[in-house]
């Protein structure tokens, strides 16, 4: 089965609020992983978005790509601490206070899921009920 990852470096957040959305995505078929970003009031959403459709274009290069994007998933996803832009505030009576601008490294990475064994292609059929008796009299 086909996995592939995408990276995205030096995003201007912190790796604990990119967390949040990555969590909300774990798992989740990618459609949905992409529904939930996008109407997901969270501004790093955006970002992730972009890393995740970056993904689903690397697992499309592959040669072992079965075809049917339907069937890619969110394998892992996770946010990685980059970098830190340690900037001062002046503060009262000559002091000063450290403001310290975080940044992430967001990694998406998408997988194939198996075919069930036996599984006919597409949607599955519900099974017929059997159809009730008649009531009578007697009974």
């Amino acid at each position: 089965m086909a996995t592939a990852r995408a990276t995205s470096r030096y995003i201007r957040t912190s790796a604990q609020k990119a967390g949040l959305v990555l969590d909300q995505i774990r798992g989740r078929d990618v459609a949905e992983a992409l529904a939930t970003l996008r109407y997901s009031r969270k501004l790093i959403a955006h970002d992730i978005e972009k890393t995740l459709r970056s993904a689903v274009a690397n697992v499309e290069q592959r040669e072992d790509f079965g075809g049917d994007v339907d069937r890619l998933y969110v394998a892992a996803c996770w946010a990685d601490q980059g970098p830190s832009m340690k900037r001062i505030r002046p503060a009262p009576m000559g002091r000063a206070f450290r403001v310290v601008k975080r940044m992430a490294h967001l990694t998406v990475e998408v997988g194939e899921r198996r075919p069930k064994a036996g599984a006919p292609a597409g949607r599955p059929r519900r099974a017929a009920k059997a159809p009730a008796k008649a009531k009578t009299e007697g009974e």
